[in-house]
């Protein structure tokens, strides 16, 4: 297929250009910056200039794609998710942006878009596993993530497929990941929530699989991640990595003053990613979570 790729040179994006590069796809990928272009064609992939915030641009650039991928996003590392105006350029990016990738495919005439979306969209499930038809719980956090979707599911019909792919939080090789690290190292707190809670992760080496996998997906919305893991194991393995004795929590007080952005990173996710593997046959290389998640991020070479 021609795919074309928004988001390319990010944490989603390097994975997935690679995954689909490898499956001999002929891929392009948006690029806003002369640094952007050429870490673009670092990763092999052929650089095309465009601005999600520009819609005629865009239907440019999909002409004779047979299929767009958006994983643009601007996530704020560390403790700036606290601040509402440190979300700002990421709600836009999943509001108008993807608006503007919807619009412009239909114009296009392109098959297919594969949207990059979030698991903790979902209500707080506490030890109840959540499927794809469990209820979402919309807050002024996860509005924006609401609202892209809503774009892409009235994009498809016809002969049109629209493919929202839930990603469990990202840990590996990113930016976030490192932060946590050098907070455990450091003794400050990184698990967010109970202990007794469970979060849906996902491997950065696992996203650009998914990616793959979406291309032959029916239209629909998909979980997509490894094994739910007890935050008490998560915050133990961050901890053993970094080499400390011992992980910790944030306390009560300390959430409220994180506030509304930081909640639903608080809920607890026990997710089923199935329906996706039932789907595509798609099934994660990093199952389960371990502190060895976190070797790329040390910079430690995996053991083969």
């Amino acid at each position: 297929m021609k795919v074309v790729v928004s988001g390319g040179t990010g944490v989603l994006g390097r994975s997935a250009v690679g995954a689909l590069l490898d499956a001999a796809h002929d891929v392009e990928v948006i690029a806003r910056s002369e640094a952007n272009l050429a870490a673009i064609e670092r990763l092999g992939a052929r650089p095309v200039q465009a601005d999600l915030f520009d819609t005629d641009a865009l239907v440019r650039v999909y002409e004779g794609a047979d299929a767009v991928v958006n994983l643009a996003s601007a996530i704020p590392v560390g403790y700036a998710t606290i601040w509402p105006n440190a979300w700002r350029q990421n709600d836009q990016l999943r509001t108008k942006a993807v608006a503007n990738v919807a619009t412009a495919a239909r114009t296009a005439g392109v098959r297919r878009v594969v949207q990059e979306s979030a698991s903790f969209v979902y209500a707080d499930g506490g030890d109840r596993w959540i499927t794809e038809r469990d209820p979402i719980d919309i807050t002024p956090a996860t509005e924006p993530i609401a609202v892209g979707e809503s774009h892409v599911q009235d994009y498809a019909g016809g002969f049109r497929a629209g493919v929202l792919l839930r990603f469990g939080s990202v840990v590996g090789d990113d930016a976030q990941t490192r932060f946590w690290l050098r907070a455990a190292a450091n003794g400050r707190p990184v698990g967010i929530g109970r202990p007794d809670q469970w979060s849906h992760l996902i491997h950065t080496d696992d996203v650009g699989s998914a990616v793959l996998a979406a291309l032959h997906a029916p239209s629909g919305v998909y979980n997509v991640g490894a094994a739910p893991v007890l935050r008490s194991d998560l915050v133990e393995g961050f901890a053993k990595a970094a080499g400390a004795d011992e992980g910790s929590f944030m306390g009560p007080v300390l959430r409220r003053l994180a506030g509304a952005r930081v909640e639903p990173m608080t809920r607890s996710l026990r997710i089923s990613s199935d329906h996706f593997s039932a789907q595509t046959g798609w099934q994660p290389s990093r199952p389960a979570f371990d502190a060895s998640w976190l070797d790329v991020a040390l910079g430690v070479e995996p053991v083969r």
